[in-house]
């Protein structure tokens, strides 16, 4: 009974100190992301066609949130907004695979070196941060950090107090698989993808196999097994993530598979001599055994020679591969895509952070400012327009556009509320602010370019015509508009440091004046009986509604440069 109860604490203690490593790198990986989360947008959403480039972005990126998955669903984040090429996707994750090593050095230093002395004080530094709310997100990283380290020495302790290496049961049982059968190996190569696919973290099966190898009753080729098993396992999430994404974003997480399956088989096929080489590199003799310290080591230094080579290999060959995974993933038809209203760069099962779901967000933001623009030139088309067929069905199209601009407002206020609901700096609310507002305002225009539209449609059912000198006024006024929405596009589109403000406001006072005096010349014309009342009222109705557009604009325009 006494024994059972002993076995129950221990398991409990190997559950709990993984819980506590996984915890402990996603805080780490978050507060790191929350830190440095606009400059990793600029630096992966600037990304070159340099494939040496990319692919040190994403090792540097990697090593410094200590997540693959993140990078990788960051990546696939980027290329679903249209962000970077298919290309450059695959170049920086090659890069996320060798970054993702630095984890296990970690953990290999955990089972070496006793890391007591630097939980404890982490932890007080980080609660002290805290509470200073400027630094809370360094706290949180010294938080993960401690709780990481912390789980790494209680991992150390149970796999001591486990006393495995004198458990004859568990010594038996692992001595009874031949190391030396293919077999054997992609069993338990099969083992570490489905552990790893199922826990959702290569870095809690890689503290188990180093438990295990560290005790001695594991061999060192059936740990490596379990290690290329995790780096196929570790590609889940991506996929899982890029289910409900458009087909880029699925071809990005379909690489990543791809990548590290090349890599397993030309392991698989030259795999003793290979893991008899890394063994050298670190001093240990597979063969005669014993040294059991040095294995967390030699896995380390595995994983790290795994996925250098097979970028080594691959990284000249991402054409090739980017050939290959858009003929697995072949484009849907457009038609099937646009039977249903949907975004173009928002997929709500991408939000990974909230600094990249403001990236989409932006980039979603930037496109409705383009809808409406497109919508205000088929409304200076309708006012040409003199065919009553053509005019129908022009109006229909702007009717049709204005409930798509109410639905895109909804989805993406209903997606930034998604957003809003995490741990947000104070940076990210900022702009999620600006959006609120933004979207609110775009939504005015599409209306005011409906309402125009309708204003048209009063006047061809009555029969008026305006005067030539009230079509050149109005025409006249319009390209101001159409100024100002363009304008408009270019700030949303490019970053507010390189745009200058007062360009808008220039043409905002410049459509204030010509409607002003359009409004007096009216008044002037109608009192002379130039044209009826009739006329006049649907003429001050055009410019009043396009003086309200324009104001709409400098509206967006505020909001963008976070005026209020």
């Amino acid at each position: 009974m006494e024994t059972n109860q002993s076995y129950l604490m221990v398991g409990l203690q190997l559950l709990g100190s993984l819980g506590l490593l996984i915890y402990g790198m996603r805080m780490m990986s978050e507060a790191l992301q929350k830190m440095a989360g606009p400059q990793l947008r600029h630096i992966l959403a600037k990304m070159t066609t340099n494939r040496l480039t990319g692919m040190l972005t994403g090792t540097l990126v990697t090593c410094a949130v200590q997540s693959s998955s993140a990078t990788t669903v960051m990546t696939v984040s980027f290329v679903s907004a249209g962000l970077l090429t298919l290309a450059q996707a695959i170049s920086v994750i090659m890069g996320a695979n060798i970054g993702t090593t630095l984890t296990a050095w970690i953990m290999s230093l955990g089972y070496n070196v006793d890391l007591t002395n630097v939980v404890y004080p982490s932890f007080m530094v980080g609660i002290v941060l805290i509470y200073m709310k400027r630094h809370r997100y360094v706290g949180d990283f010294l938080f993960g950090t401690a709780f990481m380290f912390l789980s790494l020495v209680m991992l150390s302790t149970t796999g001591k107090s486990m006393d495995l290496e004198h458990n004859e049961a568990v010594i038996a049982f692992f001595a009874s698989f031949d190391t030396s059968s293919h077999l054997t190996i992609l069993a338990f190569l099969a083992i570490g993808t489905l552990i790893t696919c199922i826990v959702q973290s290569s870095a809690a099966v890689m503290a188990i196999t180093i438990l295990l190898c560290s005790t001695g009753v594991l061999p060192i080729y059936l740990g490596i097994a379990l290690v290329m098993g995790e780096n196929i396992g570790t590609t889940a999430t991506a996929n899982l993530v890029a289910l409900g994404a458009n087909t880029q974003a699925r071809r990005a997480a379909l690489a990543h598979l791809l990548f590290n399956v090349f890599g397993v088989v030309w392991v698989l096929i030259a795999f003793y001599p290979f893991v008899d080489m890394v063994c050298r590199l670190v001093g240990y003799d597979a063969a005669a055994g014993g040294q059991t310290a040095k294995l967390p080591v030699v896995l380390a230094m595995f994983h790290t020679c795994f996925n250098v080579i097979n970028t080594a290999i691959l990284i000249w060959l991402v054409p090739q591969m980017e050939r290959v995974v858009c003929w697995l993933l072949p484009e849907k038809e457009k038609a099937k895509e646009k039977e249903e209203f949907r975004l173009q760069y928002i997929q709500s099962n991408l939000v990974q952070t909230p600094e990249i779901a403001v990236l989409q967000a932006q980039k979603e933001t930037s496109a409705f400012a383009q809808r409406v623009g497109e919508m205000f030139a088929m409304v200076r088309t309708l006012f040409h327009e003199t065919d009553p067929k053509d005019f129908g069905e022009l109006f229909k199209q702007i009717e049709h556009e204005e409930d798509m601009t109410d639905k895109m407002e909804i989805e993406i206020a209903h997606y930034l509320e998604q957003v809003s609901d995490g741990h947000l700096s104070d940076d990210t609310k900022q702009k999620i602010r600006q959006m609120m507002r933004e979207i609110s305002e775009l939504e005015s225009i599409g209306d005011a370019c409906y309402k125009l539209a309708r204003t048209l449609e009063r006047k061809q059912e009555s029969g008026k015509a305006f005067s030539s000198h009230q079509d050149e006024q109005l025409q006249a006024l319009m390209l101001l508009c159409d100024h100002a929405l363009t304008q408009m596009q270019t700030v949303m589109h490019g970053h507010r440091s390189e745009h200058d403000i007062r360009e808008t406001f220039r043409i905002e006072n410049d459509i204030n004046q010509l409607r002003q005096q359009l409004k007096n010349e009216n008044v002037a014309a109608v009192n002379n009986h130039e044209y009826d009342y009739a006329v006049g009222s649907l003429y001050v109705d055009i410019i009043n509604e396009l003086e309200k557009l324009g104001d709409y604009v400098v509206n967006v325009v505020e909001a963008r440069f976070g005026r209020q």
